[in-house]
């Protein structure tokens, strides 16, 4: 989780916007919800110096990387630095095809803690996995010479079937063309509209596109490599409300990297309550490192777009919890429904017991509280607060064991064996919950409790 500037700034990147951006996100609450990389993107370099190292941009960055870093640092997050494993980067500045060792020493001199390495100008080393594993092999064991640990994340859109042979040298891969903040717009620069056999993921690729590129690969998510399905576009402006709402929950729910991608700066209150949802970001944070399964998809009534269809997601958390995700891309909101049959598809066993739903938006944080924390700056998160929570002072997986109530969404309800479970969905837009297992203490056994100062019967 972080902030990535290319999406909004692209090569207008400087040491003062990070700096601002860091501060910011301190200020705003998003780096102790667990957003804790600033990751600087392309266009940071002048080419190399006679000795062969990179250099970077002295009008860009006038006090030099390592104190810039060292900045970063002290403001409580990791930094992040971008290269390309070709000649040049994808803006055509140096790249590190050839110069691994030198550029990983280097890195590893200044501070640096993640490496977005990206496919551009490879001289064709690549149209096979061998070739492309090769290459970017090349980087990863540059990077484990320096002894530091460095998050690598591979950014090869994709290409070559990266969730095949990444896992071993790598901690994520994009696994699809670059991303555009459009919901469902079809785009010839994005001509894949499927994971198998794309041979040219492009760019310009819409969320649902992304999504929808995701099923086959649930298995290749795991523990220490995560399917990377691009930076977030929520706040760019290109999107509906519920549109983000469902961008931000699906990358979450398949254990995609959060990387916050617009100007933190010029955040509105209602997209700060999105990249806010901590009952969201503890499904991605969540311990089971795992995708959702897509256990369903119907077409439905198109939009202006030609676009038009529905589904249903589940993923199974590491405490039992099981997430349900109905997701609505049709012209129309409309009313969804599903069974325990269909939910627990793939454990058969857990069909017949009765399970308490929970409405992961329901304690949205308000506009109203979303702009006090924009104009006042520094405002507490209250250790028993329905709406934010404190990852810094207590991980998502300790807050999920003692029942935060942020974490937990809010019960609106149980379903029982046999029933049938609806609700209804925006247009555009994802219903999604946590379903506990539901327990019904007897009677005699009732005694009042307290957890975060709500009354619970026990």
């Amino acid at each position: 989780m972080g902030w990535n500037n290319w999406n909004a700034f692209q090569c207008e990147v400087s040491e003062e916007l990070l700096l601002q951006t860091a501060q910011y996100m301190v200020d705003f609450g998003l780096r102790d919800a667990g957003y804790n990389y600033i990751v600087l993107d392309d266009c940071w370099s002048s080419g190399r110096n006679d000795s062969g190292y990179l250099i970077a941009n002295s009008t860009k960055f006038p006090q030099g990387m390592p104190p810039l870093i060292s900045d970063i640092h002290a403001l409580g997050f990791k930094f992040g630095i971008y290269s390309s494993a070709g000649v040049l980067t994808c803006a055509r500045y140096a790249g590190s095809l050839g110069y691994e060792q030198k550029d990983a020493d280097l890195w590893a001199s200044w501070g640096v803690d993640y490496l977005k390495y990206d496919n551009c100008f490879n001289q064709g080393q690549s149209g096979t996995p061998k070739l492309s594993f090769d290459r970017y092999k090349a980087m990863s064991d540059a990077l484990l010479n320096t002894g530091k640990k460095i998050v690598y994340s591979l950014c090869n859109w994709g290409n070559d079937d990266p969730y095949d042979w990444a896992q071993t040298i790598s901690n994520s891969g994009r696994m699809s063309g670059d991303i555009i903040d459009t919901f469902n717009r079809p785009d010839a620069r994005c001509p894949c509209t499927e994971t198998i056999g794309c041979t040219w993921p492009g760019f310009h690729c819409s969320v649902m596109n992304i999504l929808n590129k995701m099923p086959p690969l649930s298995p290749r998510t795991m523990e220490g490599y995560f399917n990377d399905m691009d930076m977030l576009e929520v706040g760019n402006g290109g999107q509906s409300d519920s549109e983000y709402v469902l961008h931000f929950s699906m990358w979450a729910m398949n254990s995609s990297p959060l990387l916050i991608g617009t100007d933190v700066r010029k955040l509105s209150p209602a997209n700060l309550a999105i990249y806010s949802n901590p009952a969201i970001i503890a499904i991605n944070q969540d311990k089971s490192a795992s995708a959702a399964h897509r256990n369903w998809r119907y077409r439905v009534e198109p939009d202006e777009f030609g676009e038009g269809e529905i589904s249903m997601w589940t993923r199974r958390l590491s405490n039992g919890d099981m997430v349900l995700a109905l997701l609505n891309a049709g012209k129309t909101s409309l009313q969804m429904n599903t069974t325990l049959g269909e939910i627990f598809l793939d454990f058969p066993n857990l069909r017949n017991q009765t399970w308490d739903i929970h409405d992961l938006w329901a304690n949205r944080m308000s506009d109203d509280e979303a702009r006090r924390i924009i104009e006042e700056r520094n405002v507490a998160i209250l250790p028993n607060s329905t709406t934010r929570f404190n990852a810094t002072a207590m991980s998502y997986e300790d807050g999920i064991k003692n029942n935060h109530p942020a974490l937990m969404g809010s019960s609106i309800g149980l379903i029982e064996p046999g029933n049938t479970f609806e609700a209804l969905v925006e247009r555009h837009g994802v219903s999604i919950f946590r379903l506990k297992p539901f327990e019904q203490t007897p009677l005699i056994r009732r005694e009042l409790n307290t957890v975060y100062g709500h009354s619970a019967i026990v």
